[in-house]
């Protein structure tokens, strides 16, 4: 009988890294195809969840908030997004998806062939126990964003 070697975890991130590196390449030409950088569509996609004050897009995005000044520019030049004022905080501009911004996500996610076909390799059971992990793994904090975000649309999914 072999014994079977745990997985270690560098071999995991490096399976993460493959992995992200296929998903990227895969959302990057979706969003192109849509004509969209890979930076405005992964501001559409942030916004897909809900609303957001520009403070903490940029925060989200891992970027500078004058970088996403000008990414708002461009997507709502093309009326993708619009900017509200805060009821609470009129100092605070909250950015919102339009149905055409909706729209535009859908399509990119539509088009991410690669990752649509590594997923449908896989059963609904295999699905959930994966989805379940990513949970685990990336967002084990109760106060992190987009913890009930991701529960709710993976279930609507």
């Amino acid at each position: 009988m072999t014994a079977v070697t745990p997985t270690g975890a560098d071999q995991l991130m490096e399976l993460l890294s493959i992995s992200l590196g296929v998903y990227y390449g895969d959302f990057t030409a979706a969003a192109a195809s849509e004509n969209l950088t890979a930076s405005q569509g992964k501001t559409l996609t942030v916004l897909r969840r809900g609303p957001v004050a520009m403070r903490a897009l940029a925060e989200r995005m891992g970027c500078d908030a004058s970088n996403v000044t000008g990414i708002i520019n461009r997507l709502e030049k093309r009326g993708l997004v619009r900017r509200e004022t805060s009821t609470a905080d009129r100092r605070v501009t909250t950015l919102v998806i339009t149905p055409e911004g909706e729209r535009v996500t859908d399509a990119i996610r539509a088009k991410m062939h690669a990752t649509r076909a590594g997923l449908d390799r896989l059963s609904d059971h295999d699905r959930d126990h994966l989805r379940t992990l990513l949970e685990r793994v990336f967002l084990t904090r109760a106060d992190h964003p987009a913890n009930s975000v991701v529960r709710s649309s993976t279930n609507a999914e």
